[in-house]
């Protein structure tokens, strides 16, 4: 479990296709805190490390992703040299500082529009027709990884929607997100609450 507040931004620098994509991330964090088994958020996957070392604040480990993990996020995510944000799992005692998250991609979202809005950066994401009803304005969205407030939704004609973000400046420098452009694609995961509302308004529609 996670709560998309990204602490690292760590960089692929080795991909070795096997039976399954073995990975190597440095990132600026402590080996002796990153537990062999333990899961860490890769840019909103929650992957599992397998191997890991370095030194505190230039560490590496390593995660073996699926084809089904590679086949649900961003193309080009999983590429020598691509960055990625990195979150730890959530140890008990741990501030809840953005929303439940669980590591699981519902879906890849495309960034329509990218402009700077004062000191901060405004960014409108497409979703497509099956995301659209659990993104409202004012709910939690995980973008990247990232736990993002919804700031607006615009329905569209074929079901789909753009909702928009306000990405402030400390977000942009500590994430991946303040270097979207449009054009670019990124992990969505909605909202866990939203996810069992929508099971219970379709059951009791059902009934």
């Amino acid at each position: 479990m996670f709560t998309g507040i990204v602490t690292a931004i760590g960089t692929i620098t080795t991909a070795d296709q096997r039976g399954d994509l073995r990975l190597r991330i440095n990132a600026p964090l402590d080996p002796a805190r990153i537990d062999i088994g333990a899961s860490i958020a890769c840019s909103g996957v929650c992957l599992t490390v397998v191997e890991r070392g370095g030194s505190a604040g230039d560490a590496w480990f390593d995660v073996d992703v699926s084809a089904e993990s590679v086949s649900r996020t961003r193309p080009d995510m999983w590429a020598q040299g691509a960055r990625l944000n990195i979150e730890p799992s959530l140890r008990v005692g741990d501030e809840l500082g953005g929303h439940i998250v669980t590591g699981h991609v519902d879906a890849v979202g495309e960034v329509v529009l990218a402009e700077q809005s004062g000191d901060s950066w405004r960014l409108a994401i497409r979703a497509r027709a099956e995301m659209a009803p659990f993104i409202a304005e004012k709910g939690s969205i995980t973008v990247d990884g990232v736990s993002l407030t919804v700031n607006d939704v615009r329905d569209r004609p074929d079901g789909s929607c753009d909702f928009m973000l306000n990405i402030i400046p400390h977000t942009g420098e500590v994430t991946t997100l303040g270097a979207l452009t449009t054009g670019d694609h990124v992990n969505l995961e909605i909202d866990v609450l939203a996810r069992y509302l929508k099971r219970m308004q379709g059951l009791a529609a059902a009934g």
